[in-house]
Formats: C-alpha cells, sequence, structure tokens
C-alpha cells in the first residue's frame, strides 16, 4: 500500500466559530462509544459473510455453517455478537432457530459499504 502523505497547515490559526459549533453539536461520549462498538462488529469477516448470506433471507444456524464450512458453535458464537449489537434477531421453530437481518437499516449499511469499496 503506498504511504499517503497528510498535508498540514504552514501557520497555527484556530477558527474559534468553526471549533465552538462543531463542539456543541457533538454527540455525546457515551453515543460515540455506542457508534465505534457498533461499527467494529463489521470489522470480523465471518461476521460480514453472516450478514451477506442473511441479505438473501433467513437462515438456521446448520444452513449458515454448511455455507460458510464452518462449525455451528463457531456460527452460534458470532449470531451472539451480532445479536447483542442489535444486527440479527432470531425466531424459533419447532428445534430449530432461524436468523435474520434485524431491520432494513443493516441492508442499507452494507449496501452502501459495498457501493463505497467498488467505486
Amino acid at each position: 500500500m503506498d504511504k499517503i502523505e497528510v498535508e498540514h497547515c504552514d501557520f497555527v490559526h484556530v477558527h474559534e466559530d468553526i471549533v465552538r459549533d462543531v463542539r456543541e453539536h457533538m454527540p455525546a461520549a457515551e453515543q460515540l462509544q455506542a457508534l465505534a462498538d457498533f461499527y467494529k462488529v463489521f470489522g470480523d469477516f465471518t461476521r460480514i459473510r453472516i450478514l451477506c448470506i442473511l441479505l438473501r433471507g433467513e437462515m438456521c444456524v446448520c444452513d449458515l455453517a454448511q455455507t460458510l464450512d464452518m462449525t455451528q458453535s463457531a456460527i452460534s458464537h458470532q449470531l451472539r455478537v451480532l445479536k447483542q449489537v442489535k444486527l440479527v434477531t432470531s425466531r424459533r421453530e419447532g428445534k430449530t432457530v432461524f436468523y435474520s437481518l434485524a431491520d432494513r437499516h443493516i441492508r442499507t449499511i452494507i449496501n452502501q459499504g459495498m457501493e463505497h469499496i467498488q467505486e
């Protein structure tokens, strides 16, 4: 990967009005931490694969494990993480548990991310 040089100002001059406006509208630290934690979940290859599969529709753990050539235990672990941050939801049908994307926002986030990397 090429080294990217970051440019900086040639002299120090703080634009107080801009700084003040940004500080006044900055979300609370707790909200920013929650947002950072939310996006961390997308940083795992297996979890992204699971989310992309669930874009097609709901699936049970057995089918996810078969599709990804992984153990059900490994899939369950990742689904637990995804469920904790409300990216997936589950429903039980007899002895089978089906997982799906929690809402349309998740589909939008994944699709916009894909658009961005393909540009």
